[in-house]
């Protein structure tokens, strides 16, 4: 399996770098099976039946991006140099793993000073990944963080326009609980309040899950065979009664469609052991590419995703590689919003 086999041709002008408003505004394209039908996100009460269960991911991304600087004594007096920060994760000692850049300006006990009274001191250097230490904890450090902070938007995004305050409302679900990713699970992102209860009035139902989404999620794939490929690990948990629910709609004949590939990762890595969805905590690196056995998800709500990437697999997995790359050009052609900011689509699997 070649990573050329999930290749396809994208103009840049299809590339999102706001959403759409209102949120259930953006476009869906819905693949069942060969036919592919053009719609809306707000369609999904007219799509959806009684007895669908959504999984949601519950995570919320912190704004994770920071601007200091790094003040150091001189014979010739004080230097200073613009340090910017990216955290990635917490540290189980109490730190956080971060991306420094340029990493090379800053020693370690050396110390970087933010907005909001925040500052951080370089503990050591792991694997060009830095441990830092924040002066604050708890409360106050996730209020200064927020004060400080700017949303880590998607690579692809940034390269072409810094975040603003309109980020913090637009990159985050308006289900977001948990704290603690660095990268929204943005199919959720179309989702608003009113769309929600028009669902829950037909009798869809809900469960949410958590995943904390790493900046991992925009790493490329680097190997030819993709196979070989090693993904990264992000934390996440089933509760008992998350299990439950899915549980009883699989045995009742419903449908359970994640909303994003954050969602189905976890409720499959949950389902590994047994084939049956079990309560599960931890980090899975699970990696989903043609010829896996889906043990829960019946079908997937999704954004459009980069070309060769581990994703652009895991929807292949689900409905078939040719039949992926068919939906894909059909959603070139027709000039759908791509990527994190972008449009939507709902794949249904032919029944087995």
């Amino acid at each position: 399996m070649k990573l050329s086999d999930f290749d396809f041709d994208l103009p840049d002008a299809l590339i999102a770098t706001r959403p759409a408003r209102p949120r259930t505004s953006a476009r869906l394209l819905v693949a069942q099976g060969d036919a592919i039908e053009d719609r809306h996100v707000f369609d999904l009460p007219q799509i959806l039946r009684a007895g669908d269960r959504l999984v949601l991911n519950d995570t919320r991304v912190i704004p994770a991006r920071l601007t200091g600087l790094r003040r150091r004594d001189s014979a010739q007096g004080p230097v200073e140099a613009k340090i910017e920060v990216t955290l990635l994760s917490p540290d189980a000692g109490g730190g956080w793993r971060a991306l420094v850049k340029p990493l090379r300006k800053l020693r370690q006990g050396e110390t970087v000073a933010f907005d909001a009274g925040l500052s951080a001191t370089l503990e050591r250097v792991d694997d060009g990944q830095a441990l830092l230490r924040f002066n604050l904890e708890g409360d106050a450090f996730q209020e200064a963080l927020n004060a400080a902070g700017a949303m880590p938007l998607p690579p692809y995004i940034a390269s072409q326009r810094a975040a603003d305050a309109q980020d913090k409302d637009d990159y985050q679900t308006v289900f977001a609980k948990r704290e603690g990713a660095v990268a929204a699970p943005t199919a959720s992102l179309h989702f608003d309040e009113a769309l929600l209860e028009s669902l829950r009035e037909i009798g869809v139902e809900f469960t949410t899950v958590t995943l904390h989404v790493g900046a991992g999620t925009f790493l490329p794939v680097k190997v030819e065979d993709v196979t070989t490929h090693r993904m990264h690990a992000e934390w996440g948990k089933v509760s008992a009664e998350a299990a439950q629910q899915i549980a009883t709609t699989k045995a009742q004949g419903g449908r359970v469609i994640p909303v994003g590939t954050t969602a189905l990762r976890l409720i499959e890595t949950a389902a590994r052991a047994t084939g049956e969805i079990a309560p599960w905590e931890g980090d899975t690196d699970i990696f989903i590419y043609p010829g896996f056995t889906f043990n829960v998800a019946d079908a997937l709500m999704t954004n459009f995703h980069l070309p060769k990437s581990t994703l652009m697999m895991l929807v292949s997995a689900l409905m078939g590689r040719e039949r992926m790359m068919r939906v894909y050009a059909h959603a070139v052609a027709d000039k759908y919003r791509f990527f994190s900011y972008g449009d939507a689509s709902l794949l249904i699997p032919p029944a087995k």
